[in-house]
């Protein structure tokens, strides 16, 4: 054996195999929304993300159902991505006492995947149950209206999600039937998800509960057992 028949251990960097599927999904998106199509994200093998502009949310979902045979909703949520301006604060009080570890600054806001520009999305799971395929769709919802078009139209099943949506992070959905709050009073103020929302409770008692550390069972037993045998 010559010294170039020597092998060698250098690695082989993997290339993923080409995942057709997915991408002839993201070309037939892409054909029809055009530039209404502003981020994508394919995952060989496992995923597909697009982000679409608010305006085009709503055409998006009906071209999913009739267009490409994503005839299931999964779900239907939001994403405010703005880093909490109280820091890990009300995070991290079982942090700092049990070793002294300061809150950290706020970071920077970032976007997960196929990115984005404004502080809320709203992003919905679709699921096509005969050739077994599944898309998430995003869309960033415009600063200044906090509002999207509803899905509800295209698929009911959206109603309860965007109702859900619309409590916790304030984000309206245009031409929904029915926006009404489902988990709080209706005189609630405020939307609890939003990162800004002052969660009073965990600075009254730190989450996720320091002070709620029960014995474990068999302690109260030994204490017990030492009183009986004092008496």
């Amino acid at each position: 054996m010559s010294s170039t028949d020597t092998p060698t251990e250098e690695a082989v960097e993997e290339v993923p195999a080409p995942d057709t599927t997915r991408e002839a999904m993201l070309e037939q998106l892409t054909g029809e929304l055009g530039g209404a199509l502003v981020g994508s994200h394919l995952e060989p093998g496992i995923d597909l993300t697009i982000r679409v502009t608010a305006d085009a949310w709503a055409t998006t979902a009906a071209f999913l159902k009739t267009g490409m045979g994503f005839g299931y909703f999964n779900f239907l949520s939001a994403i405010d991505w703005k880093p909490s301006p109280f820091g890990r604060d009300m995070d991290s009080q079982v942090d700092i006492a049990l070793d002294g570890t300061e809150p950290k600054e706020p970071e920077e806001m970032t976007w997960g995947l196929a990115g984005g520009e404004t502080r809320f999305q709203v992003f919905a799971r679709v699921n096509d149950v005969v050739k077994h395929r599944g898309i998430t769709i995003k869309a960033d919802v415009p600063d200044d209206s906090l509002t999207v078009p509803t899905w509800v139209g295209t698929y009911a099943g959206a109603n309860w999600h965007e109702r859900e949506a619309w409590e916790m992070f304030g984000i309206t959905f245009a031409e929904h039937p029915g926006l009404r709050h489902i988990y709080l009073p209706g005189e609630f103020e405020g939307n609890p998800m939003r990162k800004d929302y002052p969660l009073l409770a965990r600075r009254v008692k730190p989450w996720p509960g320091i002070v709620d550390v029960e014995a474990m069972p068999g302690d109260d037993d030994d204490e017990d057992d030492g009183e009986s045998s004092d008496s």
